[in-house]
Formats: structure tokens, C-alpha cells, sequence
């Protein structure tokens, strides 16, 4: 596998775009909307068909997915795992609760982390979790106040992890998961994500049987999603805002099935906005994906020129988020704009355990 590069949005991706406003992608959510649990059974959610041919807008369930693929095509899932990544602990010297996000793991056992309450996380300050089976030492102030903390322990980190961490469930979310796999897809393998691509919440074993049945082609890539994905744009100029940077890998026998899917005249369609994002960054100007792995700063917003997808399957995301910038590069603000505004009507449920849409 070839290392790629950071990639950033080039500067003709950008046309267009010079006078967009964050301000441009609000939207009024009535807070009754933000769904607070994942329903019983994964499939049985609303999914809005978004035509990107007209604008037009249909009311359907998560199930009627497969009227919208067609035999040749390729769905591309983010097969990426969430890490229990919120630990509490007790500041060695005075006792005082600690609460860590695991962001990034830097080398071995020193991973960036977010710290509450920062103030009493200094250099050189000790931390005890779960009875002391966990340690950690605050090495390093780092960008945006995140900190550098060396871990201590016997055994193997994900089960000490596993054993200590809650699911880094977003802040919208205030209800207490009962199930951590209700915060996985049901195909998770590797391990590396501070939040679940959530679009894949949505399918299960036997629907994923039923799209391979119908002939389409299931490619799986690797993002490892970012707590950035949560990110609000605080800038008002939205070209000014700086992307988080997350980890993708895409392997070599599934950029040839992608790939061929588009030489036979088949569709790419993305599940979830991490599968675009990754698909997007390792997709030449050519229109060839790469096989590869590397760091991706990708900032999709309108004007931006899709090199890859045909379709995306998505949830319903925040106002003046980059996600929503992203699908309005796909479809066009106004019309997403006015499809947020019918979600709002017919109450749909919104965010990570919200309802879907698909645009094709």
C-alpha cells in the first residue's frame, strides 16, 4: 500500500464558494426532534429519498433502500469500530474526578486526549482509573488544549478499555446507552473511532443479505471518525474553518471492486459521510481510486467537485455543520435546506440514532 498524503480540497473544488456563510446552513430543530435512543430494530427507521435529478422528496422506510439500488451498483460501508473512549478518574494527588476522551492514539501507549476539567490537567500530573488497573501521566499540553497522556497498565489496553470505557456517545445525546453495540455498525472491525459513522446504524445482517442479493456489491473502506465530526463551524467565513484530520485506509481489492464498478457503468454509493469522505480523498483527478492509507483534511461544502460517489446514504445532521455542508455540495443547499424543513414538518427523527435519507 502506497502512504498518501494529508488531503486538502483543491483551490478549483473551491469556486463558488467565495461568499458562503456558516450562517447559510442554519436551520431551526425543535429539541423534541434530536432522537435520545436507537430504535428496537435497526432497519425499521423513516428514510427520505432525496432525487438529486429534480430536488423531489419522498417519505419511505430504511427497508425500501433496495428500490433505490440497482443490480451492478456498490455500496461502500465505513467498517471502522468505536472505542469505549470516555474514561473517569481520580487525580492521584488530590482525588479530584477526571473526565478523558481518548481523540488519538500518538505511538503506543500516549494517546491525545481531551480532559475535563482542564485546568487541574497540568504536565507532570497523575491519574488513576478503576481502581488503579489504569494509570496515566499528562506528558504534553498539545493544539487546541488537547493533552498528551502516557498510560500505565497490565495486560492488554482494549480490554482494560473495554472493562473501564462508555461509548463516546455525542453531546446532543443525554440518555444513558443501554446497549454499547447499539453504537456500533453491525459490521465494526477495527478499532479507532472517537464516534460511530452512523449512517450504517441503520442496516442489519439480513438487509445486507438482501442487497447482496439483488447484486450489488458491498466494498468496505476504514475512516476512523474524529470527534470533529461534532465540531461546530465557529467561523463565519466557511472557508476559514480548519477540518479536524482523521485516518482513512482503502485496500487494494476493494479500490479494484469500486473501481470496476465504474468502468461497467455502475453507481458509488456512500454510506455515511465518512465513506465519502475517504472514497473523495483517495480519488485522483483522474477519477481512479487509490489504494492506500494516510490522513485526510477534507472539507466538502458546495462548489466542491465529487470525483467518486453517485449516491449517499446519511442521517439527518446538525445546523451549520460541515456534514450538512457536505450533503449541500451533493444535492445543493436550497434544496436540502428545504428538505430539512419538510424533516422538521413530518417529524422525522434527527442525528446519530435519528432517521436516514438517501440522495440519488
Amino acid at each position: 500500500m502506497e502512504l498518501c498524503t494529508p488531503v486538502k480540497e483543491t483551490d478549483e473544488g473551491r469556486r463558488g464558494a467565495d461568499k458562503m456563510r456558516t450562517a447559510d446552513f442554519y436551520y431551526d430543530l425543535p429539541q423534541e426532534l434530536i432522537a435520545q435512543d436507537p430504535l428496537e430494530d435497526r432497519s425499521s427507521s423513516r428514510l427520505m429519498h432525496i432525487s438529486l435529478k429534480d430536488g423531489s422528496i419522498e417519505h419511505r422506510h430504511f427497508t425500501d433502500i433496495l428500490d433505490y439500488l440497482n443490480k451492478g451498483d456498490c455500496l461502500v460501508i465505513n467498517d471502522t469500530k468505536v472505542i469505549p473512549a470516555r474514561l473517569y478518574g481520580h487525580k492521584e494527588e488530590t482525588g479530584a474526578l477526571i473526565e478523558i476522551l481518548l481523540l488519538k492514539r500518538r505511538e503506543n501507549d500516549i494517546w491525545e486526549c481531551l480532559v475535563k476539567p482542564g485546568k487541574k490537567a497540568r504536565p507532570g500530573a497523575k491519574i488513576t482509573f478503576g481502581n488503579g488497573i489504569l494509570k496515566g501521566e499528562i506528558i504534553d499540553v498539545v493544539d487546541e488544549g488537547n493533552r498528551l497522556i502516557r498510560f500505565h497498565y497490565e495486560g492488554i489496553f482494549e480490554e482494560i478499555l473495554d472493562q473501564l470505557g462508555e461509548m463516546p456517545l455525542p453531546p446532543y445525546i443525554t440518555h444513558k446507552l443501554k446497549d454499547k453495540n447499539r453504537y456500533q455498525t453491525v459490521y465494526a472491525k477495527h478499532e479507532g473511532s472517537a464516534a460511530a459513522p452512523t449512517a450504517g446504524l441503520h442496516f442489519t445482517e439480513e438487509l445486507l443479505e438482501k442487497v447482496k442479493e439483488k447484486g450489488v456489491n458491498i466494498a468496505h473502506v476504514t475512516l476512523h471518525v474524529g470527534l470533529g465530526t461534532f465540531r461546530p463551524v465557529k467561523v463565519d467565513d466557511v472557508e476559514k474553518h480548519h477540518m479536524h484530520s482523521e485516518f482513512y485506509i482503502v485496500e487494494e481489492d476493494q479500490a479494484k471492486l469500486i473501481n470496476d464498478t465504474k468502468k461497467a457503468g455502475g453507481r458509488v454509493i456512500s454510506v455515511g459521510t465518512t465513506s465519502c469522505r475517504t472514497l473523495e480523498s483517495a480519488t485522483g483527478e483522474d477519477g481512479i481510486l487509490k489504494a492506500g492509507s494516510g490522513w485526510t483534511e477534507i472539507f466538502i461544502y458546495p462548489g466542491y467537485h465529487f470525483k467518486m460517489i453517485d449516491g449517499l446514504i446519511t442521517n439527518f445532521h446538525l445546523p451549520e455543520s460541515t456534514l450538512l455542508m457536505l450533503v449541500s455540495a451533493l444535492a445543493g443547499k436550497e434544496t436540502i435546506m428545504h428538505a430539512y424543513e419538510v424533516a422538521v414538518q413530518e417529524k422525522y427523527r434527527f442525528f446519530s440514532f435519528g432517521d436516514a435519507c438517501i440522495l440519488i
